[in-house]
């Protein structure tokens, strides 16, 4: 135990970091793509973690992409983030950059994984982010109202573990009878719009009769946002960070008695079965124009090498079509005004190859093999082959 214990305490990141930009000659065009492509959208074919393949690809919507995304994989473990923030990137950045810090900071004062260290990893982000909002809130008030959802999955010792709030969603393509693939959603919307969520609302807020109101067609919690869960949006959970009349889209006509939003994940975890063949983790901007089946049947029919793309192509044929448009067509309207249209998407998909995975060794080392962070056009990197001290997973 103690040789473990130390192994897991030597592990640590280097102050700085070493990117190589990705730019727009590796964006690799599907072969019904048009001879413009689509400028928005960047994506990886296909990368190795520690169990199998990986493939993702974003799409930026807003004039500042919210969506911030990372893979972290070494020897024996595999951690992927998807963050889609709401009011600006502050949150979803904060998150890239702290998250998988507390995760390694809880596993290595208790020795393992477990869907408790998760819980205590978003906990942390959570407070720090608090703290930060706490600190800047005087030169800059809004960051109150800054938010994000948070998917995160672990792959460690044959186990998948799954924290979320917010409306992300991780989705499991597994086969069934007669080798059919099948659909199984692991996480559960944190969205006021399923009937659900607005029952535990008013469950906890009996005496807040527009805990939830129905606005523009949209339930929203107190008018104002759809998801009930997030890392951020201090104004919705304590107090202090109340935002004045000058802000009328955040503005409460009464303070907040206890916190309308939480940052308690729904957490989830699975012993990997051997007909579990990938798991796709995504924004809502997928979901908005895919079902669930939709999903895992096209990752299943295609390819592996640029599927996270062909997923975001699908999604964006659809909102084209919602538009009685081409996708061609939407390829041309930039940033900004995309929003109208569909939201930022970022998609991972993880393939699990079982052979790998059975040959985890029983206590994880402590190289790494590889970094992925997809945050957008403007900012898409990605770091591989760097020593153990650089960069370090469970």
């Amino acid at each position: 135990m103690l040789s473990w214990l130390t192994r897991i305490a030597m592990a640590c990141w280097r102050p700085g970091r070493q990117y190589a930009r990705m730019s727009k000659d590796d964006i690799l065009n599907d072969d019904d793509d048009s001879t413009t492509g689509d400028s928005l959208l960047w994506s990886r074919d296909l990368e190795k973690h520690s169990f199998g393949e990986f493939s993702f690809a974003v799409v930026q919507a807003n004039e500042v992409i919210e969506d911030h995304s990372q893979v972290e994989t070494g020897r024996d473990a595999t951690f992927i983030g998807v963050y889609d923030g709401h009011g600006g990137p502050d949150a979803s950045r904060f998150i890239s950059d702290h998250l998988f810090l507390n995760l390694m900071r809880h596993a290595r004062e208790r020795g393992t994984i477990s869907e408790e260290i998760l819980r205590s990893a978003v906990s942390s982000t959570e407070d720090e982010f608090l703290t930060l909002v706490r600190r800047s809130c005087g030169i800059k008030p809004l960051i109150a109202a800054v938010g994000s959802c948070c998917l995160v999955g672990v792959i460690w010792r044959g186990t998948l573990f799954v924290a979320n709030l917010g409306d992300s969603r991780a989705v499991i393509g597994s086969l069934g009878r007669s080798n059919k693939i099948v659909a199984e959603q692991l996480t559960r919307d944190h969205n006021a719009s399923m009937e659900e969520v607005r029952q535990e609302l008013k469950s906890l807020h009996p005496d807040d009769s527009h805990i939830v109101v129905m606005k523009h067609g949209v339930w929203r919690i107190k008018g104002i946002i759809q998801v009930s869960r997030s890392i951020g949006d201090a104004y919705l959970k304590r107090p202090e960070f109340s935002l004045d009349p000058s802000f009328p889209r955040f503005h409460l006509p009464e303070p907040i008695r206890r916190p309308v939003l939480t940052s308690e994940p729904s957490i989830y975890s699975r012993v990997l079965r051997p007909n579990d063949k990938f798991v796709i983790f995504a924004s809502d901007g997928l979901w908005e124009h895919l079902t669930n089946e939709e999903a895992v049947e096209i990752v299943y029919n295609n390819p592996r090498a640029g599927i996270a793309r062909r997923l975001v192509r699908a999604a964006l044929h659809m909102a084209a079509r919602k538009r009685v448009m081409r996708y061609d067509d939407l390829k041309k309207v930039d940033r900004g005004a995309r929003r109208f249209f569909h939201d930022d998407i970022t998609v991972v998909v993880i393939f699990i190859d079982h052979e790998l995975l059975g040959n985890s060794t029983s206590v994880p080392e402590m190289s790494v093999r590889g970094f992925v962070d997809t945050v957008g056009p403007s900012s898409f990197n990605f770091l591989q082959g760097v020593d153990a001290n650089a960069r370090s997973i469970i």
